[in-house]
């Protein structure tokens, strides 16, 4: 199973900055990317063409969207669909993060519609979850993370290929805060994650959970090398070529 090392740059860069930034990317890894190691860049909307003309040819890189409307086409002004996220070189897509549940509002049935219609249309998708800082504090944690998981999975077919799915475990109070969860919290949360994806789905079993919150240079290693972490999902810390390129080869 290859780990997954993802960059989700958020409403950052415009077209011409991500360009740059990509191609940085691709210099500062070279030919040193693992065999084991896959590296995903989520882009605004407006630079996904740009930044996969900088990833054309390179082996092991991939495109994402931020975001996606489980409809194929209609009156849904700001919204952008699967088949347009295709046709600009996107294979994966999120669904679910943070700041889409607790910002701008989404709940667990549409992000089951998303999962399912992103699936159907093509896309892979990396549904994610997480617990907000009162819900650790009271000792919700096992409970909220199944409510997202069987609440965001519940439309989609239990034999889903596993290399199709993908869930990112991004505690809330952890991301862009500095603060990151302790190695025993992550491997604890991510060893329940698994079990309950081998309950769920046939291939539970493969399906790869990524980590995300204050992912940085010096703590990625340590975080990648616990059972059932099979990558990360960063954010400020991948807006610049050298600190992200520090973490894919971690």
């Amino acid at each position: 199973m290859k780990k997954l090392m993802a960059a989700n740059w958020k409403m950052f860069k415009t077209w011409e900055e991500a360009r740059q930034t990509a191609r940085e990317l691709v210099v500062a890894v070279g030919s040193s990317l693992p065999g084991d190691r896959e590296v995903l860049l989520i882009p605004p909307f407006t630079a996904l063409r740009g930044v996969v003309e900088m990833l054309a040819g390179e082996d092991g890189y991939f495109l994402g969207g931020q975001n996606f409307y489980p409809e194929v086409q209609g009156a849904f002004t700001g919204e952008i669909s699967p088949d347009q996220l295709l046709d600009a070189g996107c294979t994966y897509a999120l669904v679910g993060h943070s700041e889409r549940r607790h910002v701008l509002g989404e709940k667990d049935d549409f992000l089951a519609r998303k999962v399912v219609f992103g699936l159907e249309k093509g896309l892979k998708i990396i549904l994610c979850i997480g617990e907000k800082i009162e819900e650790r504090k009271e000792g919700r944690i096992q409970e909220v993370l199944t409510r997202q998981l069987e609440m965001g999975l519940e439309k989609t077919d239990k034999d889903v290929p596993a290399m199709d799915l993908v869930v990112a475990y991004e505690p809330v109070w952890a991301i862009g805060t500095g603060e990151t969860a302790e190695l025993e919290d992550i491997s604890h949360a991510h060893g329940f994650i698994r079990s309950r994806l081998k309950e769920m789905l046939s291939q539970g079993d493969q399906v790869r959970i990524l980590y995300g919150g204050s992912v940085k240079p010096d703590n990625c290693q340590s975080i990648i090398g616990l059972d059932n972490v099979d990558g990360v999902l960063v954010g400020g810390a991948s807006l610049k070529a050298d600190s992200f390129s520090q973490i894919v080869l971690a």
